[in-house]
């Protein structure tokens, strides 16, 4: 059992060169045991036969041992030569396989037995080189897309504000009901562009800087009631109505104007794929060192294809893209983002034309994100 250890805690090199040395001595010792007798069987040959007693063999006689020395010399030193030759071969092996790493693919890097730990960490660098790639290659698509978003949600609000201060401009005798018209629609278009590009600095904010949380212990039930309070004259332009079952005095540890800001979008996203006149549901439950949250709306039914995307930035629903309503598609990519700080988890459904989204917060963030800090660490 302890060599077997002191076997583990070795260096891969000197495991395979102990190996290579006891293979090559078993061998050796096994051709010179085979040589002597064969030696010894040759003798006997001679002695049965009377050959023994002929001049040719008292000629080769006095070079019988050293025949028998050079042939197993010869025979130790192909030996040598093969063991010598096989980490060699190794080598080669291990360097091809490096090369792989530089353009690495799907395909598994394969090397022989006595590589197995180098195979393993090989392919444990492709695998990681692999990711790497794909997360650049991510990154590069959501620059890109980052620019096709601005060009397509800022344009149009913008286009709209100057269109319409134009009017104002070119019209020599507008009334003051036109200028007025006019320019609350402007106004209207400037605050979309406005909250586009706040959410678009919010997002870069999430995403590039380090982000620290301000936990502080904060009655949850009574923040989720100021909340939904401050949407009802948004509710009411629509014609939605609050279903609350919002569990008293429940208590946690968190960010409070961040967690504030992720309810909000969710809240804001339910209001606005919400079909009209129908009930907007929010819920609070307590359940032993976790919260859960609840929000549901009525409103078209989202595929299964399109709900595993809605957290990705700038995603929207395609029957979203040619209205006027939203934002950049932001807002929910921003949600998950402080949820998951708080070492929490957010989740979408949908069936029968409801929606629903569930966040499962931690009773204390501290603690969550001390404990991946650590374990980080180690």
């Amino acid at each position: 059992m302890n060599k077997k250890k002191e076997m583990e805690s070795c260096p891969l090199h000197r495991q395979l060169a102990l190996k290579l040395t006891i293979q090559w001595m078993g061998l050796a010792a096994v051709f010179v045991v085979a040589v002597v007798l064969l030696g010894l069987l040759f003798l006997i040959i001679m002695g049965t036969t009377n050959l023994d007693r002929t001049a040719w063999f008292q000629g080769f006689k006095p070079f019988f041992i050293p025949t028998l020395g050079l042939v197993a010399m010869l025979g130790c030193g192909y030996l040598s030569y093969h063991f010598l030759l096989r980490p060699l071969e190794y080598l080669e092996d291990v360097a091809e396989a490096a090369k792989q790493l530089a353009h690495p693919t799907e395909v598994p890097i394969m090397l022989p037995d006595n590589l197995n730990s180098i195979e393993q960490d090989l392919n444990l660098v492709r695998t990681q080189a692999l990711d790497r790639m794909k997360t650049a290659q991510k990154a590069e698509q959501q620059k890109e897309d980052l620019l096709v978003y601005l060009a397509h949600d800022l344009k149009t609000p913008l286009t709209s504000v100057i269109g319409y201060l134009k009017l104002i401009e070119d019209e020599p005798e507008i009334t003051p009901e036109l200028i007025q018209k006019y320019s609350g629609i402007a106004r209207g278009k400037a605050e979309r562009l406005e909250l586009l590009i706040n959410e678009f600095f919010e997002m870069t904010r999430y995403r590039i800087h380090e982000f620290s949380l301000e936990p502080v212990r904060t009655n949850l039930s009574r923040m989720l009631m100021q909340i939904t309070y401050e949407f009802h004259p948004i509710l009411a332009e629509k014609g939605l109505q609050w279903k609350l079952e919002i569990q008293e005095q429940v208590e946690v540890v968190c960010d409070t104007d961040k967690l504030e800001r992720a309810i909000d979008n969710l809240i804001q996203n339910a209001i606005y794929y919400s079909d009209a006149n129908t009930e907007l549901f929010l819920s609070l439950v307590q359940m032993e060192d976790v919260v859960r949250i609840c929000i549901r709306n009525r409103g078209q039914t989202i595929p299964q294809e399109k709900l595993e995307r809605i957290f990705e930035q700038f995603y929207r629903l395609d029957y979203a893209r040619s209205t006027h309503t939203g934002g950049a598609g932001l807002g929910l990519a921003i949600a998950r983002e402080i949820v998951t700080l708080h070492g929490g988890t957010i989740t979408a459904h949908s069936r029968e034309k409801t929606i629903e989204f569930v966040i499962q917060l931690p009773m204390d963030c501290q603690k969550i994100v001390r404990n991946t800090e650590e374990t980080s660490h180690k």
